[in-house]
């Protein structure tokens, strides 16, 4: 069998892989030219440059609809990644350049509200420590956040870490967030199988890695109201729309007498980790990461347990700490 070698060819241009990126998306020339604000005509002759740059063919083309081939699939998923550390690399040598030095932390709201307060208070009295901004993002963002350059460092339970190094910070249970009232909610403990038939949250742009664990099964159809962050997610469980997992703090946070929380024995637990880029070699983002670690261990010393049964306001007192 003859042996086949692969043409050099000059590399692809950056703009021909972000014109690649719109056409695959769409599947329509005349869309993804729309789309980018280009006339169609030079749309298409770069997607052919670009085959005669690679040597294969990107597209299945017939008269009346575009298809990926095997090698057009291909090049999705790399030039996503290609394209993701530009527009990183572009973001942090934007950043740097802004006067004064400073380090960009993102959270989900109410996720480690208390612990950002301690970092930027310890890093004030630091010899030439940079300024921390905390800027808070919505649900399954602070990954992507850190891997786009958007943010230095993320605190967050992530699903998916590629391309992100991370330190877990604390480990609790999940449990059940059910309307009161709601039949499962009289019982003392669940396992996911008992929710398996209840209404799930659908959260926006989750993956399906992601809503099998927030799901607590992958098998289990998000069918209930879309939902953004923890508040709207109480009130649909309240108004008895879904049913949801929820970390064990925010439950105690939010005791309230039309929510019942029930311990789900089987449920994955919820982990807090601090997340930044793979590789880096920042002394400030190191010591940051270092700040977390040393005021989490302190405050696990003084924390009293949390409890998975919280039934509202005449729970034990001592559920509502976190």
């Amino acid at each position: 069998m003859p042996l086949h070698t692969l043409e050099v060819c000059p590399d692809p241009e950056i703009r021909e892989l972000r014109y690649f990126c719109a056409v695959a998306e769409d599947l329509n020339i005349t869309r993804a030219a729309a789309r980018l604000g280009i006339a169609q005509p030079p749309l298409s002759r770069a997607m052919r440059q670009l085959e005669r740059r690679l040597g294969v063919a990107l597209f299945d083309r017939t008269e009346h609809r575009l298809a990926l081939t095997h090698a057009g699939e291909t090049l999705v998923k790399e030039a996503a990644v290609v394209l993701g550390a530009l527009d990183s690399a572009v973001r942090r040598t934007q950043r740097a350049g802004l006067p004064g030095h400073r380090l960009v932390v993102t959270a989900y709201p109410g996720v480690a509200t208390e612990l950002l307060h301690l970092i930027r208070g310890q890093f004030r009295v630091e010899p030439d420590a940079p300024e921390i901004k905390v800027v808070v993002s919505g649900f399954g963002e602070q990954a992507d956040m850190v891997r786009d350059g958007r943010a230095d460092v993320a605190i967050a339970a992530c699903v998916d870490g590629h391309g992100l190094d991370s330190e877990l910070l604390r480990t609790e249970p999940r449990v059940a967030a059910l309307a009161s009232g709601h039949e499962p909610a009289e019982r003392d403990a669940l396992s996911s199988a008992d929710l398996a038939a209840e209404p799930a949250p659908r959260y926006r742009d989750s993956t399906v890695v992601d809503r099998g664990y927030w799901l607590g099964n992958p098998n289990r159809p998000a069918d209930g109201p879309d939902v953004q962050d923890s508040a709207q997610l109480l009130e649909v469980v309240a108004l008895g729309q879904a049913v949801a997992l929820v970390p064990a703090s925010l439950a105690a946070r939010n005791v309230r007498p039309d929510v019942t929380y029930r311990p789900v024995l089987d449920a994955a637990p919820y982990q807090t980790l601090v997340l930044w880029p793979s590789g880096s070699r920042s002394p400030w983002i190191a010591r940051l990461v270092r700040t977390a670690l040393d005021l989490t261990a302190s405050s696990a010393e003084t924390r009293p347990p949390e409890h998975g049964r919280t039934d509202g306001p005449d729970a034990d007192d001592s559920s509502s700490h976190s």
